[in-house]
């Protein structure tokens, strides 16, 4: 897979403990990249100042962005020692989301880095948060990063998707352990893969009395286990680190990664915009708010942003 040497990292004004930078550099240290540590601002009442010419609004605003790179440059002042690329970028922009995908493209980057904390579903439903909005329309790997350490001879946990024999989906399982081998090489970790399969439709039970419930449900397992097994045997991964079991993989995964204390869950995310996707939501969305460790987003190859079609 191509390493990453461009890491962008997205800072939050809002709290002290910058996990997504410590993460960032980690990594940085790893792969040898350069990192740039962004921060996308606005407040609206800087806007609303009608009493103020367009040139000191303006000043005002750059005052503002001049303060939040002096507090960037005290936050590196920790990471001094270790001798990396780093960067600064303040962006004075009303949509976060847009300023972090329009730089990671514009800039090429191979990695967006972002901290993140549980949010409340039921708002989430109605407001979407800037990290879904990355989920789904960033074109780059997305690193959501909690409080989980990574420690020497972690777990790296791949959701991978074997119901369909779609080639999409083929490539992007592929995909997603080719990052995490990259990185369990990088962290001295173990690759583990996971899949959930579906139960028993209770409507075929009640509708066929004859159906024999247990018989399907042992066949679609199987089924299950022998791709899952099959990408286990290609990619090299230990079949004592294959997981499959009943359920739908928003509960699957966190149940496992929880299990076996994952310091990382990687997972495809299909970038679905729309109505449909802000009721819904996806897998990767289900997920990030029920794991307690970080999620690595992955987007299939030749996918394109809205951002660059718009």
């Amino acid at each position: 897979m191509k390493d990453y040497q461009k890491i962008l990292v997205v800072v939050d004004p809002t709290t002290e403990n910058q996990v997504a930078l410590a993460r960032a550099v980690t990594l940085a240290s790893k792969c040898n990249a350069q990192v740039t540590v962004f921060l996308s601002i606005f407040d609206f009442s800087y806007e609303m100042t009608s009493i103020l010419s367009n040139q000191e609004r303006e000043a005002m605003r750059q005052g503002v962005i001049d303060q939040r790179l002096a507090w960037i440059q005290d936050l590196l002042a920790a990471y001094t020692h270790l001798q990396l690329n780093i960067d600064t970028q303040v962006i004075w922009h009303n949509r976060p989301f847009e300023s972090i995908i329009n730089h990671a493209i514009s800039g090429q980057y191979d990695l967006i880095v972002k901290g993140t904390h549980a949010h409340d579903k039921l708002k989430a439903v109605i407001f979407t948060p800037t990290d879904w909005h990355l989920m789904r329309k960033a074109p780059v790997p997305v690193l959501m990063v909690k409080a989980h350490d990574w420690p020497a001879a972690g777990k790296i946990l791949c959701a991978v998707n074997v119901a369909t024999e779609d080639t999409d989906h083929q490539m992007l399982n592929g995909k997603i352990i080719e990052h995490a081998k990259d990185l369990a090489d990088k962290f001295s970790a173990e690759v583990h893969l996971v899949n959930g399969y579906p139960g028993t439709p209770v409507n075929l039970a009640i509708e066929l009395p004859d159906f024999d419930a247990q018989s399907y449900n042992e066949t679609i397992r199987m089924q299950h286990e022998q791709r899952v097994s099959y990408l286990a045997g290609a990619y090299d991964i230990d079949p004592n680190h294959c997981h499959v079991n009943e359920g739908l993989p928003e509960d699957v995964i966190p149940e496992l990664a929880e299990k076996l204390d994952a310091e990382l869950v990687i997972l495809g995310t299909v970038g679905r915009t729309g109505f449909s996707a802000a009721l819904i939501g996806n897998t990767a969305e289900h997920v990030i708010d029920s794991i307690n460790c970080d999620l690595l987003a992955i987007k299939p190859d030749g996918y394109k942003s809205p951002l660059e079609e718009a």
